[in-house]
């Protein structure tokens, strides 16, 4: 089975891994960055290199692992191409019904599935590549492709390990749009506000640590890939930011009417619909599994606390400091890439220290 990964950062390398364990797959690999493409080839995560039209017009399986935008041109691009043979073209992107719409120019036999792996991570391009990246995250794949497509690409990412959902792209961009996109917007304008009432309130700034830095986490996203992921999906996040201002509107009203009950609700609700939410499933947001770990003020307590990890080789992605937390003081937050990572490590350190952790996720 020849198969093309066209953007080659870290969706797409990670996908190149994964699909090597198919037993047929020969991974061709394109990027506009010929040190990417070189990149994957001395690490092996193709199997060789190609100008993207050549290597599409011989290829069973095509993944556009590319914003939303460039996705777009590269479907014009291949509607050009005179195919001789039935192939699968299918996409990363973050928003699927402008993609959607610009693959009704594929020419037969190719046929279009959107696509939208729900994974990420701190880390970026071609030398982030991670075959664990997928595990257990949503990968939706859009219902208006033919079933028995959907199957073969179903059966061809089973390596990823991803949990496969199929939807409409309208409901797909709707719902994403809810759960993804409307909160970046939320902690980007959080952390907006904050910074302007700093400049005339100073120590704003030390005092908004822990939780504060927690719930707005997601603001530190790229600002390029958020730009266009609104510009695709704006229709939808116009509804929803109105329906916003109005749920903002009603808060303002109860405050001014001082109504007590109605606040008390409005807290209540909102508890008992996240509370009911899963804990430890992966969604639209990326997941943060953070352990927070109490640590005395004495040198070499930090190199003994990521030692005990060395030693039974569990991954950090980050480690952190935290001078300042709400109601804990000397705390070393340290982040993983799973849940199972911060459960063995959390066992870890209580069993070789009596340094407490408490374990902290955010989804």
């Amino acid at each position: 089975m020849k198969i093309l990964v066209a953007g080659l950062g870290l969706i797409g390398s990670s996908l190149a891994l994964c699909l090597q364990a198919h037993p047929e797959a020969v991974i061709t690999g394109y990027d506009a960055n010929e040190k990417s493409m070189a990149v994957a080839l001395e690490q092996k995560i193709i199997h060789r290199s190609s100008s993207f039209l050549a290597a599409a017009a011989v290829s069973d399986v095509i993944f556009l692992c590319m914003p939303v935008e460039a996705v777009c041109q590269a479907l014009q691009e291949l509607a050009q191409v005179p195919f001789s043979q039935p192939v699968i073209i299918t996409d990363v992107g973050s928003t699927k019904e402008r993609v959607l719409a610009a693959s009704q120019s594929l020419p037969h036999p190719a046929v279009f599935v959107g696509g939208h792996p729900m994974a990420g991570s701190h880390k970026s391009g071609v030398i982030a590549a991670d075959r664990d990246l997928f595990e257990n995250a949503f990968y939706v794949l859009t219902e208006e492709s033919p079933v028995a497509v959907r199957e073969i690409l179903t059966d061809l990412l089973a390596p990823t390990r991803a949990k496969i959902v199929t939807l409409s792209a309208k409901e797909h961009d709707q719902v994403t749009g809810m759960v993804s996109h409307l909160p970046h917007i939320i902690a980007s304008a959080l952390v907006q506000q904050t910074a302007n009432f700093s400049l005339t309130a100073p120590e704003t700034t030390r005092l908004a640590a822990g939780g504060f830095r927690d719930i707005t986490r997601i603001a530190s996203s790229d600002p390029r890939m958020w730009t266009e992921i609104l510009l695709t999906n704006r229709e939808n996040l116009l509804v929803q930011l109105r329906d916003w201002q109005q749920t903002l509107t009603k808060v303002q009203d109860m405050l001014t009417q001082a109504e007590r009950d109605q606040i008390f609700k409005f807290f209540a609700d909102a508890k008992a619909f996240r509370d009911e939410l899963p804990v430890h499933q992966s969604g639209a947001l990326p997941a943060f599994y953070d352990l927070m770990v109490t640590i005395p003020d004495k040198p070499g307590v930090i190199a003994e606390v990521t030692g005990f990890l060395a030693n039974e080789s569990i991954s950090l992605i980050n480690v952190k400091v935290l001078e300042t937390r709400e109601d804990i003081h000397g705390v070393l937050q340290l982040t993983f890439k799973n849940q199972s990572d911060l459960v063995a490590a959390k066992r870890s350190i209580e069993a070789k220290s009596t340094y407490q952790c408490y374990e902290g996720v955010l989804s």
